[in-house]
């Protein structure tokens, strides 16, 4: 079997593969503090919980966008399976040419977002992630990692929004009855969703447009349902893109 691990600023989602097929997937908080003996213990108790052991995993592939984590859950690889993981990196075999400037600049989650997204719905594709941050990234017809965008995640934009305004609640957020708001709430509510529903159709627009015509976009992420109900830009929404592209590219480079 093979562990799939996805670093990123505010979850890390590990997912636990035999072949092609996901078992199991579980979430916990990307935390600096943490320990690797710590990130262990939560590992071996999902495991448990799932009714796996850890002596199953035979390999284990890791994507991070938090460097002081990275070593840390190398570590706890190291303890709890015996192996040492594959990361995705610069020289790591992606089968997707990347044009971008630096190559080294581009987050290694959205190198394998584009990797799942071609693989699973052609090109060209806009691949959106409602993550920390929303990342747009855009993969050509011939599979080429073309470049993208990136802008303040829904999460840590609500909270800005709640710690510098004084009279502003901290708000769930959800799709509001209304546009218009009868209330600070509901106000809040529709400003924030509808917001980022129209930036999404004005950025998928525009890319598109770059590219010539029609493309593909697949949404990932946590709140890539929710916003994806409201616009006709996203044409499918799959929030394990990242470890079905961990899978992927471990595959190319198993040998």
């Amino acid at each position: 079997m093979l562990l799939a691990v996805d670093i990123g600023n505010t979850n890390i989602v590990v997912g636990v593969f035999n072949g092609d097929k996901l078992l199991v997937s579980w979430r916990m908080a990307s935390d600096r503090k943490k320990t690797s003996d710590e990130y262990g213990l939560i590992l071996r108790s999902f495991f448990s919980y799932s009714g796996l052991t850890v002596k199953e995993i035979e390999a284990v592939i890791v994507a991070s966008v938090v460097p002081p984590l990275t070593p840390v859950i190398e570590e706890m690889i190291s303890h709890v399976f015996g192996l040492k993981p594959l990361v995705v990196g610069p020289g790591i075999k992606t089968g997707m040419p990347i044009r971008f400037e630096n190559p080294r600049e581009v987050g290694a989650d959205r190198i394998v977002n584009g990797v799942a997204a071609y693989a699973l719905y052609g090109g060209p594709v806009i691949v959106v992630d409602f993550g920390t941050a929303t990342t747009f990234d855009v993969v050509s017809a011939k599979g080429e990692y073309l470049g993208g965008a990136i802008a303040p995640g829904i999460g840590i934009s609500t909270e800005a929004l709640f710690q510098h305004a004084a009279k502003l609640p901290r708000i769930e957020l959800v799709r509001p009855a209304n546009v218009i708001g009868k209330n600070t709430v509901a106000c809040m509510q529709a400003g924030i969703m509808y917001g980022f529903v129209g930036q999404v159709e004005g950025i998928v627009h525009r890319m598109r447009a770059e590219l010539g015509g029609r493309a593909f976009t697949v949404a990932t992420g946590g709140l890539a349902g929710l916003i994806a109900s409201e616009t006709s830009s996203i044409d499918a929404v799959n929030p394990l893109l990242t470890l079905e592209g961990l899978r992927l590219i471990y595959e190319r480079n198993r040998d």
